[in-house]
């Protein structure tokens, strides 16, 4: 059994065809995903898909990328996390490709869910894109290593990984490990203990191939596993074994 770490099945483009798409997953043998929060506007909807569903969880929490809102605080974040169905605080984090200038506000966000993840002791998503640096500082000033967590879609360089194992982040490969140019990342994807690794779709992001240019789902997080046990010379069933133990772990689900 596969599990997708980190997708968006309230978003628009997915909801509209949840049925559909719970049926893919369990003809795909994906038995659980992780319907990730991206605005505490749109939470309620991502707690009902996990409330209404056994193998859905949800997370808490405001993607970097959503310019001004009310900020989150620590508390907050960390009321909205104590429902049993909400295992882990984000996605947050920081992302210094999509927006630019004064990011300080951005890094302030990062800070305030690091602080509701220790409150609530619930792992957290992490997003980080051209602030490697600033992200692992932050990380490490706020004392992410106490609760752990992922960092989602990940991109980074090998020594961005092992900082963040160090303190103790898995590491989630997206449907890009299987595109041809992915080069740097599939050598990482060599790398990575199986112990520590997630897979992911981020749908509807980042469908993989062969659906490359389409609406991603949860059912294609297959093809990210595939990849992964080509490139390490392993079965699909040992990268599929490894991963969904380590999200029940991390995650701390049954």
């Amino acid at each position: 059994m596969l599990v997708d770490s980190h997708c968006h099945l309230d978003f628009p483009d997915l909801a509209v065809n949840l049925d559909e798409l719970l049926a893919n997953m369990r003809d795909n043998d994906v038995g659980h995903a992780l319907c990730v929060s991206v605005n505490l506007q749109d939470f309620p909807r991502v707690l009902a898909l996990a409330e209404a569903h056994p193998n859905l969880f949800a997370s808490v929490g405001v993607h970097p990328d959503y310019e001004n809102l009310a900020e989150p605080q620590a508390a907050q974040l960390a009321t909205l996390a104590c429902h049993p169905r909400v295992v882990a605080i984000g996605e947050t984090g920081l992302d210094y490709f999509r927006l630019k200038g004064d990011l300080e506000w951005q890094r302030e966000r990062f800070r305030q869910h690091i602080r509701a993840a220790r409150l609530c002791n619930k792992p957290l998503i992490i997003h980080t894109r051209e602030a490697a640096a600033d992200t692992l500082r932050i990380m490490t000033e706020e004392g992410a290593d106490s609760v752990g967590g992922v960092m989602h879609c990940f991109t980074e360089s090998w020594e961005v990984a092992q900082q963040a194992m160090e303190m103790n982040f898995y590491i989630s490969f997206s449907g890009i490990v299987t595109f041809k140019k992915a080069t740097n990342l599939k050598d990482i994807a060599k790398k990575i203990p199986l112990e520590r690794m997630l897979v992911e779709t981020d749908s509807p992001y980042l469908a993989p191939v062969p659906h490359r240019g389409k609406i991603n789902q949860p059912a294609f997080v297959r093809h990210v596993a595939e990849e992964i046990a080509v490139l390490r010379g392993i079965t699909v069933g040992e990268v599929a074994t490894a991963t969904t133990r380590n999200f029940f772990k991390l995650f701390k689900v049954t």
